[in-house]
């Protein structure tokens, strides 16, 4: 391999496939730190503002997903795929990569077609049990697939490039004690903390659930960190933050979050689930009901049948979420042996044993 190798990575869409693809290149750089990047997506997504904020090149393609109900926007798909195809080309002629990462979603799609094409050697990650298009399209023309759950190979058309390795997370998760977790909330360190949060945008079914619980739970000495959302900030500025913990649109810091909770509330998304078994965290999924192709229920349900998690459909969360909550709360033990499993599960080093790998690929 030379000594300046050149990795193209295309990553876009969502924070579930940026997120990942930059743990792989922050691992890569530390393996080679001559190594030239260049990331690939989409000028209106958010890897358009979170890869050049992160330090990485980025360039991007005219392409999207095909919505799944009846839109304009679908007539110019195909229009999209072509142009997106060309762009791939000219932008592989002349960056020259040793590689091609993609990891999931549509951006990588044209990207690695025209890598597979040019021989160059093509990898995959895929965070999710049951894989997207993308990536079931691509799978019998990449190099290496690599999954983080066993089941994903059983919609792939291949079986001998595929490898488990489970979902790269960032290094600063684990690195906070529980005492300083809640300080840099401002809470008590005495009381159990419950952790809520639903992403960016909010889960507005989880919000309502725990808004229609918390005065009960903060009455019995338990306190709050509750990420609202965006769509629903509203609630952070209704809510009585002081009685109830911290309460806000957003959350900056999610490695202080996560230490500072005993019991944590989210979606069953690729990333989350990466970090709370990573860090071995009890936990209440809520799959959000309309992802493609209802991936997030699947994730969730393979952790619930190895009884790492508790899984709480949306539709039954007004019913379940405060007697579930009250048990982990209350039984001391419950908690402890669902954490435990749930660490078992995690792969910490998911994202130097990629780097590692790629490494290798390309040598």
């Amino acid at each position: 391999m030379k000594k300046q190798p050149r990795i193209l990575i295309a990553a876009g869409g969502t924070g579930g496939h940026v997120f990942p693809a930059l743990a792989i290149a922050d691992e890569l750089k530390k393996l080679n730190p001559l190594a030239v990047f260049l990331f690939v997506g989409t000028k209106d997504k958010i890897e358009a503002r979170i890869v050049p904020q992160r330090g990485y090149a980025f360039t991007t393609i005219w392409i999207s997903g095909l919505h799944r109900s009846l839109r304009v926007s679908n007539l110019l798909f195909p229009l999209k795929v072509i142009v997106s195809i060309v762009q791939s080309f000219f932008l592989i002629v002349k960056f020259r990569p040793d590689v091609a990462i993609g990891t999931g979603g549509y951006a990588c799609g044209p990207v690695l077609y025209i890598a597979s094409l040019f021989r160059i050697p093509t990898v995959v990650h895929e965070s999710n049990s049951y894989p997207g298009v993308t990536t079931r399209m691509l799978s019998n023309r990449v190099t290496k697939l690599f999954t983080a759950f066993e089941a994903t190979s059983r919609w792939l058309k291949r079986s001998d490039n595929i490898e488990v390795v489970g979902t790269p997370t960032r290094e600063s998760l684990g690195a906070v004690s529980q005492e300083d977790g809640l300080k840099f909330f401002g809470l008590d360190t005495k009381k159990k903390t419950v952790l809520v949060f639903g992403g960016s945008l909010g889960a507005t079914s989880i919000n309502q659930a725990t808004k229609e619980i918390v005065d009960e739970f903060v009455r019995s000495g338990i306190q709050f960190i509750w990420q609202t959302g965006k769509n629903d900030a509203v609630l952070a500025e209704t809510m009585n933050q002081k009685h109830i913990g911290w309460v806000n649109p957003f959350i900056d810091a999610m490695e202080n979050a996560y230490a500072a909770a005993d019991v944590v509330v989210c979606r069953a998304g690729a990333t989350t689930l990466a970090e709370i078994t990573r860090l071995g965290k009890a936990a209440i999924l809520v799959p959000y009901p309309y992802a493609a192709a209802d991936h997030q229920t699947f994730n969730a349900r393979i952790l619930a049948e190895m009884d790492v998690v508790v899984m709480i459909a949306d539709n039954e969360l007004s019913l379940r979420l405060k007697p579930e909550l009250l048990l982990l709360l209350n039984d001391d033990v419950k908690r402890f042996v669902l954490s435990e499993a749930c660490r078992k599960f995690g792969k910490p080093d998911a994202g130097s044993n990629i780097a590692k790998k790629i490494m290798a690929l390309m040598g």
